[in-house]
């Protein structure tokens, strides 16, 4: 199998984050600065592309999709667990996407100090235009890896991620 990070920047600065370990270095640290590289780069590129054609964020986007696949609405601490952040970047993007009149809090009836956040009708036309680009994004950006190898690196990466949560359910049992 070829390395791929090979290739030396003109004046020996470092490429990229993973251009620092060599191949020297443990396996498991190359592999975790090569994902860490590829997120972060494609990460960066799709946000760029997201507030170039649509003057939005990937926080907005992603907090939209999670409303668009709960059309009854989500309450803000599902929300945050689902997207990983805290309660307090979800309320931030909330409460700008409601100025935006893009979704809207809704009263729990059983629990007057919860709400949902759903998507109102603009929020989902604009989510679904969003949501198009953003499947063309995708695919250019690993267009570059034959569809075989897609699906291999999908598979592999589940094998990480159930790992991933397994050992993080064993540090912090209460948490999971």
């Amino acid at each position: 199998m070829k390395d791929s990070n090979t290739v030396q920047p003109v004046g020996g600065a470092p490429a990229d984050r993973e251009s620092w370990a060599g191949t020297g270095e443990s396996l498991d640290l190359r592999l975790w600065l090569r994902l860490s590289t590829c997120t972060t780069a494609m990460e960066n590129r799709l946000r760029i592309l997201m507030r170039n054609q649509f003057n939005s964020t990937l926080p907005r986007f992603d907090l939209m999709a999670q409303l668009a696949s709960s059309p009854r609405g989500i309450k803000m601490s599902d929300l945050s667990r689902r997207m990983m952040v805290t309660n307090g970047n979800i309320t931030g993007i909330t409460d700008q996407l409601e100025k935006d009149g893009l979704v809207e809090r809704v009263k729990v009836a059983t629990d007057r100090r919860s709400s949902l956040i759903r998507l109102t009708a603009k929020g989902r036309q604009a989510f679904r235009h969003m949501r198009s680009a953003y499947q063309e994004w995708v695919q250019d950006l690993l267009g570059g890896l034959a569809p075989e190898r897609q699906n291999m690196l999908y598979e592999l990466l589940g094998e990480l991620k159930q790992s991933s949560l397994a050992e993080a359910a064993q540090e912090s049992p209460g948490a999971a």
